[in-house]
């Protein structure tokens, strides 16, 4: 007789490994938003949102190493470091996973172009999300926001090149 306990009653959802492999993505997202308190010396102030990025990277290449409601508490988490308003990363960030949970509703198969369009999709939205709900509409930032989108655009790449490193290893675990 088997008791509830041993038997699988999803047997194909992928497993989440236990202990510090599952402690990984969380770190490195947050280690990403912990960069907007490091001093840095700039004449315009476009400092990517890299916790943002880490997070789509984590999203879109390792489905399975972040739950769907991960990007509320690390959304927070960036809020109380970056000095938007309390709430809105937590707002702008669970709106693109459910985008992206959409998208993979529709899309079978994706490559990784199509893994960089839907994370340069995310980051304008959430960059110029972030705009309209920290600062008054009447500013003119529209030129250092565009900046702004296009450096964090091309830093996907990288963080993507961190988390399938980072993956291949928490894997091999």
């Amino acid at each position: 007789m088997t008791t509830r306990n041993s038997v699988d009653y999803k047997p194909f959802e992928p497993k989440v490994a236990g202990g510090r492999a599952r402690a990984i993505p969380w770190l490195t997202v947050m280690a990403g938003s912990l960069m907007t308190i490091v001093p840095l010396i700039a004449t315009i102030p476009i400092l990517p949102p890299f916790g943002f990025v880490m997070l789509l990277a984590w999203r879109l290449l390792a489905r399975y190493a972040l739950r769907p409601w991960a990007a509320a508490p690390l959304g927070l988490f960036d809020d109380l470091l970056s000095g938007q308003p309390l709430g809105s990363a937590v707002l702008l960030w669970s709106l693109a996973f459910v985008a992206i949970d959409m998208i993979e509703q529709r899309l079978v198969y994706r490559d990784f172009w199509q893994d960089w369009l839907i994370a340069s999709g995310g980051i304008a939205c959430c960059v110029i999300g972030g705009r309209f709900l920290g600062v008054r509409v009447g500013t003119h930032v529209d030129t250092v926001l565009l900046a702004q989108i296009v450096i964090t655009m091309m830093l996907f790449p990288l963080a993507a090149r961190i988390v399938a490193t980072i993956e291949r290893r928490r894997v091999q675990e």
